[in-house]
Formats: structure tokens, C-alpha cells, sequence
């Protein structure tokens, strides 16, 4: 038989777990990132990114990745380190609320940030870590640092549509060249081979081609790491003894 009750205190149980769970795993990432000061409600928050993932990869994990980084980077070149640190583990904690609050992962940062009276440094590094212009070398830097983990080799799975419109984008831009027969993405996305036509395409042109397509790709494309593109000029001699 079901008992109702016994159902309901294995909810309350099941709650309780994940409840702490959420506690100890916002706490360690504060201690592992080595940022000091955050109000408890908003240590808690950053436990609640440990069930969280974007393309694969763990939210929390990556946050701590980026403040380590981030203070890294901060200390070299003479920047704030503890902002960055700061900025770093928090710049995804709008992703602790989507699913219940309206709005992108980015407004819901920044009202997070200013409901806890985080300082204005911390605010803009959370605020901007995704726009071009930023207000302070921390924010630069908390960008790079988000830029860096999330362009780790394994970091992050790629959905298919993603990969495979990644992939057209590549051969695209080959195409979109005279004198291309066929162009294919291979090795997941880091290279473009390119087939010209001998008759139209000659040495210099080749090489030509080879920088022109490594320009247009640099100008219209986002992509992480390098994208190696080779052109291949074949012409062929045949003859029949009888």
C-alpha cells in the first residue's frame, strides 16, 4: 500500500539532502576560489550552479575555474585580484535563477549582485563579461578568463545543430571563393581542406586563396582556437600505352 505520509516525508527527506548538498558545495567553491565576504544567501546560490550545466559542462566547476584564472591573471598584470576573483566565480550566477525569474543569465546577475550590495567593480565584471566594452580592467579580465575555460579542449560539448551549422559556416566562407570545386571541414571544425581547379587556380593562387579564406573566416566567424585552412591544387597527366 502507499501511505501519503511516508510519501511526504521522503520529499522532505529528499529536499533536505539536496538542501545541503547546495550548502557544502557553495561553501567549498568560495573556499576553492579564495573569495571572502558573500552573504550566506548568496553562497547558497552559488551551490545551486552545482546542478547546473550549459553545453555539457558543469556551471559551478567552471565558475571556480574562472576566478581562479581570473585572480591569476589579475595578480600578473597588476589588477585587483580579489575583484577578479569575485567576478570570476560569480559572473554565471544569474544561470542559479532562469529557470525562475525572467530574463537573461546576465539581468538576473546583475540583480543578484545589486540585492547583495556587491561592490560596483564586482557588478560590472558580472554585468559585462559577455560585452565588448567594458568598464574596468577586472571585467576585461574576468572575460578572458570565462573565454579561456569555456575554449578548454573537453570543456564543453557542442549540441549537433550547433556543430553541424558550425561546420557549413567553414565551408561557406570556401565556397564563396572563385575557382573552389570543393571545400570540406574536417577534424571537428580546426580545418578546412579546400579542392581548386587546376585550370583556374595556379600556384600563387593557391596560396592567395589560402589567405584570403583564413581573413574573411577571422572577420565573419567566432570559433575557439585555431582554424587551420589548406588548398589543394591537383593536376593530373594521364597518357595510354598500346
Amino acid at each position: 500500500r502507499v501511505h501519503p505520509a511516508r510519501i511526504e516525508e521522503s520529499v522532505a527527506k529528499a529536499k533536505n539532502e539536496v538542501e545541503a548538498t547546495i550548502k557544502r558545495a557553495g561553501e567549498q567553491a568560495v573556499l576553492d576560489a579564495g573569495v571572502r565576504g558573500l552573504h550566506p544567501e548568496l553562497v547558497h546560490l552559488v551551490g545551486r550552479l552545482k546542478f547546473r550545466y550549459s553545453y555539457g559542462e558543469n556551471v559551478l566547476l567552471h565558475s571556480v575555474e574562472v576566478a581562479r584564472i581570473a585572480g591569476m591573471i589579475a595578480g600578473e598584470v597588476g589588477a585587483d585580484p580579489q575583484i577578479a576573483k569575485a567576478g570570476g566565480l560569480l559572473h554565471d550566477i544569474g544561470k542559479a535563477l532562469t529557470h525562475e525569474v525572467e530574463g537573461s543569465h546576465i539581468e538576473i546577475g546583475d540583480e543578484v549582485a545589486r540585492r547583495y550590495n556587491l561592490s560596483d567593480a564586482v557588478k560590472t565584471a558580472i554585468a559585462e563579461h559577455h560585452e565588448d566594452d567594458r568598464g574596468s580592467a577586472e571585467a576585461f579580465i574576468v572575460a578572458a578568463a570565462d573565454a579561456i575555460s569555456a575554449a578548454r579542449p573537453g570543456a564543453r560539448r557542442d549540441t549537433v545543430e550547433f556543430y553541424l551549422k558550425r561546420l557549413e559556416a567553414l565551408e561557406d566562407v570556401a565556397n564563396s571563393f572563385d575557382g573552389v570545386q570543393k571545400s570540406y571541414a574536417i577534424q571537428a571544425g580546426r580545418e578546412v581542406r579546400i579542392l581548386v581547379e587546376p585550370e583556374s587556380v595556379d600556384d600563387v593562387g593557391a596560396a592567395s586563396l589560402a589567405r584570403n579564406v583564413v581573413k574573411k573566416i577571422q572577420e565573419n566567424l567566432v570559433y575557439p582556437g585555431e582554424i587551420k585552412v589548406t588548398v589543394v591544387r591537383e593536376t593530373r597527366a594521364t597518357e595510354v600505352a598500346h
